[in-house]
């Protein structure tokens, strides 16, 4: 195979991308809007997972987001709270949010073909009363994020019925990929993770979700 870097039928101005692509649809552009629409909205409280992408001085992050269906809350129509719920502690997104406050985020919902795509720009929040707000067993996350809407539209299913992603028989076999404890041990030198990572893995989880 050609090195890509070799290529030299790459498109590097804008007018040879357009001409390729041809204009945007006239759906495509009717579905933009600059705030949570009700229909919008309705997607976004169903919602129990979204990716979020960010910019920073290291470079570009893309971080998964989950929990009940509505955890991104819609505050008002051009605000969405994001509660930041345990992780590792590498804090990529946040540190990305500090130097550069613009965020994207994709919506996904089992079973359910579109997907919405809202950008804006956010604020790491750590006002006492929001942080209570968003308690799940008495433990409140250590921060929200504070998303001032500036674009929401959604996404046809091409994509979704091309990956056949919600369809059972296409779902794979977690054994038929290294576990977390082999990435960890072939990445350390086994050094971290292994069997014993692997086995304590279910319950250390379900212990340090919120």
């Amino acid at each position: 195979m050609q090195n890509p870097a070799s290529n030299t039928n790459l498109i590097t101005h804008l007018a040879d991308l357009e001409a390729l692509y041809g204009g945007a649809v006239e759906a495509s552009l009717v579905k933009e809007t600059d705030r949570v629409v009700p229909v919008y909205r309705a997607f976004i409280e169903a919602a129990p997972f979204a990716t979020l992408a960010t910019s920073g001085p290291e470079g570009l992050d893309c971080s998964p987001r989950g929990d009940g269906p509505g955890f991104v809350r819609v505050a008002d129509d051009k605000t969405l709270l994001l509660p930041d719920r345990r992780g590792n502690n590498r804090i990529d997104s946040l540190r990305n949010i500090l130097h550069d406050p613009r965020v994207a985020l994709l919506f996904l919902i089992p079973g359910i073909g579109e997907t919405l795509r809202v950008n804006g720009r956010a604020a790491i929040s750590t006002d006492p009363q929001l942080l209570a707000s968003f308690a799940v067993a008495e433990k409140p996350p250590k921060t929200v994020l504070v998303i001032a809407v500036e674009t929401v539209f959604f996404q046809c299913s091409r994509a979704i019925v091309r990956s056949q992603l919600w369809k059972p028989e296409t779902q794979v076999a977690r054994e038929s990929l290294p576990s977390a404890g082999e990435m960890l041990a072939a990445l350390s030198k086994n050094q971290l993770g292994g069997t014993e990572y692997d086995r304590a893995l279910p319950e250390r989880v379900s212990k340090t979700l919120y």
